[in-house]
């Protein structure tokens, strides 16, 4: 079986530019059925029937059963999707709490993911990434050694121009160790690396709460405070990668002291870590998160207190944002989005209160959709996109004579 592979196509046969515009269809658009094939790429009928046979007998393309049977008789409806032996794409997420990857075909659908508690140190987190892409690529049937594409998440500021995190207290010993170069050497293809908040909204933006806005931001409320911009369509990071550092803007002044190093950070005073100290003043030292969540929720006056202001707080940051960026909805997740507690509500009102009038009542603040999972979905969504931007950007595959 020949591989995929990317290149630029010279001296291109029509039939050579017909299978790119196919393949390029997929890739965009995931699974699709041969009918949509035909309507997206302007092709016949004929052209894209011969031309998806030609893939599925060279293994690059599979057919999968729709769920639902067009007026209850016929045979099932089938669309048509990358196989694992085509390439694949990778995702590596080093979160707060654990260590996840996932593979993906090239239009970015999933195929398998694993996932370990995390490791601080620099020297062992890489080789553990390493170990279950492969466990996630052998259960995904696919060859891991030349992805593609790879995005790493990192949970902190990336510097875009040698991808090192840009002094995150949250990876300490990973700060100029050389982890990028070492996760590159590792992966081999083009790799990415980029900041967590991002890839959360961005996913958000192509399947969750954000999917019909096209400027939007992603509010992470957790252990930290974060966002991620969406604008025109496309994520945001800023000249150096270095945007949406939302939690390190000072609401205090001379304020408790952030990790960051400055005083009255907005994360000193809406992250999960200071409200729950405050709250294990009066509620107890083994209360957690999730159980001040859950006092929160159950109408626990004090919990609810805190996690409100908390909201306030960060609409009151936003509030600056939504005059400067206007964006239609701002999509809030981590652990104290909870739906039953009242951190959105505080969210809103501090940005109705601190807003221009005309940006608070245009911009929705909608809970998230995607959960924990969103960074790694995002990652996936921003390498399938990124093979737009490879050296050679446009697909075929190798046919033989």
């Amino acid at each position: 079986m020949r591989a995929y592979h990317v290149r630029v196509m010279q001296d291109a046969s029509p039939r050579d530019d017909n299978r790119a515009r196919v393949l390029d269809a997929l890739r965009r658009h995931g699974c699709v059925s041969r009918r949509e094939l035909v309507d997206v790429t302007g092709l016949s009928r004929s052209t894209v029937s011969s031309l998806v046979g030609e893939m599925q007998d060279l293994g690059h393309v599979v057919e999968k059963a729709h769920d639902e049977q067009p007026s209850g008789r016929g045979r099932p409806a089938t669309r048509l999707r990358f196989a694992a032996s085509a390439g694949v794409l990778l995702a590596v997420d080093f979160d707060h709490h654990q260590i996840s990857v996932a593979v993906g075909d090239l239009s970015g659908g999933l195929l398998a993911e694993k996932s370990t508690s995390r490791v601080d140190q620099a020297v062992d987190a890489p080789t553990i990434a390493t170990d279950l892409v492969a466990a996630a690529a052998a259960a995904a049937g696919a060859e891991a050694s030349a992805p593609v594409a790879t995005v790493v998440s990192l949970p902190g500021p990336v510097r875009m121009r040698d991808a090192e995190i840009a002094g995150s207290p949250l990876l300490p010993s990973w700060i100029g160790a050389g982890t990028a170069a070492d996760l590159r050497r590792r992966f081999g293809g083009d790799v990415r690396f980029e900041n967590d908040a991002n890839l959360a909204a961005y996913a958000e933006h192509c399947y969750g709460a954000g999917r019909d806005a096209d400027d939007m931001v992603y509010v992470v409320a957790d252990d930290g405070i974060g966002a991620g911009l969406v604008l025109n369509g496309r994520p945001y990071a800023g000249a150096w990668g270095l945007a949406g550092e939302l939690g390190h803007v000072r609401v205090v002044p001379n304020g408790p002291l952030c990790r960051c190093g400055n005083r009255g950070c907005l994360g000193t005073v809406a992250g999960a870590g200071p409200l729950l100290e405050l709250l294990r003043t009066m509620r107890g030292d083994d209360l957690t998160v999730r159980g001040m969540i859950e006092l929160a929720a159950g109408g626990d006056e004090a919990a609810r207190r805190l996690v409100r202001d908390a909201g306030f707080a960060i609409g009151q940051v936003l509030a600056a944002l939504c005059n400067h960026v206007n964006p239609a909805r701002i999509v809030v997740g981590g652990a104290l989005s909870d739906p039953e507690a009242p951190l959105l509500d505080g969210i809103a009102a501090g940005i109705e209160q601190d807003a221009l009038p005309g940006t608070a009542e245009l911009v929705d603040v909608v809970r998230g959709q995607l959960g924990p999972r969103a960074t790694l979905l995002g990652a996936l969504a921003l390498a399938a996109r990124d093979t737009d931007r490879l050296p050679s950007a446009r697909l075929s595959v190798a046919v033989p004579p």
